[in-house]
């Protein structure tokens, strides 16, 4: 009798375990992610107050011997979704990652690399007007563009003076938050500084800025050991102007709070000044 009442004890013991694991978690926020809504869940949210959408622009591209190809993208989806998180009443469109990036023939720029993507200058603008029209037919009020690369920024002001335009007699706005790329080249460059990093470490692309960033946000895409024992890269590389020897996640962490908190800043400060 003993023996069986042990059973019986081990095995409902065995199965609460077992419940907790599987059972629902009700304590988890909601993705920001309009990937993961249904089309209803979305309506709901929408109707509840959730009218602003982040597009989230990054790009295909050679990023040295050391980094993926996919930099740009993970990167942005990660920023996005702290960015819409701290707004509060926010979503998060699905990544851009087709984007200008020199022509093919002759290739220039990234394009002399493998695994470089491009796309037309008035192809990528038609591809932004598109996705804002679409969030604003399904009641979007704020479209917020962010771009993780410096070769678009120019066609993300056209994009929203365009449709701004267009729009001025609608509540529906798009912002081009061009202060998320803009603290990448100046905040976070003096915060690497302050933090012991040298100017000629940090490079415009794949140096030690640019990795440390990748660092902090997902190590995976980075190839440390190629970057390890003092590895010279060149222009020819794919490394401009810099050394991401020293790269580290606390360097890149460093960017990822100014880019998250100026964006969110810049982002409230454009809402705010729209007509009530």
């Amino acid at each position: 009798m003993f023996a069986r009442r042990c059973i019986l004890f081990a095995t409902f013991s065995a199965f609460c375990v077992v419940s907790i694991f599987l059972a629902p978690s009700h304590a988890v926020a909601a993705s920001v992610f309009l990937e993961d809504q249904t089309w209803t869940e979305l309506r709901d949210r929408i109707d509840a107050g959730t009218t602003s959408i982040i597009i989230p622009i990054g790009g295909t591209e050679q990023n040295g011997p050391a980094m993926a190809l996919g930099k740009h993208n993970v990167r942005v989806k990660f920023l996005a979704e702290k960015i819409a998180e701290r707004l509060g009443n926010a979503l998060v469109a699905p990544v851009i990652s087709y984007v200008p990036e020199g022509t093919i023939d002759p290739p220039t720029a990234h394009m002399k690399f493998p695994g470089t993507i491009t796309i037309s200058d008035k192809t990528f603008e038609q591809l932004l007007e598109s996705a804002a029209r679409s969030f604003k037919l399904h009641g979007f009020k704020t479209i917020i563009l962010i771009g993780d690369h410096g070769s678009y920024q120019d066609n993300e002001s056209a994009v929203a003076d365009r449709l701004n335009g267009e729009w001025r007699k609608t509540p529906v706005r798009v912002f081009a938050a061009l202060d998320y790329y803009r603290i990448t080249q100046g905040a976070y460059v003096q915060q690497l500084l302050a933090a012991g990093a040298k100017q000629s470490e940090l490079g415009k692309h794949a140096g030690l800025a640019d990795t440390s960033l990748m660092l902090a946000i997902d190590p995976s895409l980075v190839r440390q050991d190629r970057i390890a024992g003092g590895a010279k890269f060149g222009a020819a590389d794919g490394v401009y102007d810099g050394d991401p020897t020293r790269s580290s996640a606390a360097f890149g962490q460093l960017g990822v709070e100014l880019i998250v908190a100026g964006t969110v800043e810049a982002i409230n400060n454009f809402i705010a000044k729209q007509p009530k």
